[in-house]
């Protein structure tokens, strides 16, 4: 890990420590364990995240991918769907796109 990740880690678990609720760290930090391939460390995250903010798209395309990884295209295939559908309830046609295209790949 760089010094420069490193840093990201510490400062997003000390948002975490200071409010455990807080998305913007929830999402950032399961993105520096999922580029670290340590998919067990951002899954919690990712499903914390989808908890409190059951409309962030971009959460359910991210634990989406890592369910896909990670060898669970059924488990991964429900999460999509359910965020194409908050995708599509919400306009957003660059989101509903995207994860239709990874649903394809679950599928």
């Amino acid at each position: 890990m760089t010094e420069a990740r490193a840093a990201r880690v510490a400062a997003l678990m000390q948002m975490l420590s200071e409010d455990p609720d807080d998305t913007f760290a929830l999402y950032g930090l399961a993105m520096e364990h999922k580029a670290d391939d340590a998919l067990g460390s951002a899954e919690p995250l990712l499903r914390r995240l989808l908890e409190l903010e059951p409309g962030h798209l971009y959460g359910h395309y991210q634990l989406g991918d890592l369910l896909i990884a990670d060898d669970r295209p059924d488990e991964a295939a429900g999460v999509l769907r359910e965020g194409l559908d908050r995708a599509r309830a919400a306009g957003d046609a660059k989101a509903a796109n995207e994860l239709a295209a990874l649903l394809d790949q679950a599928e």
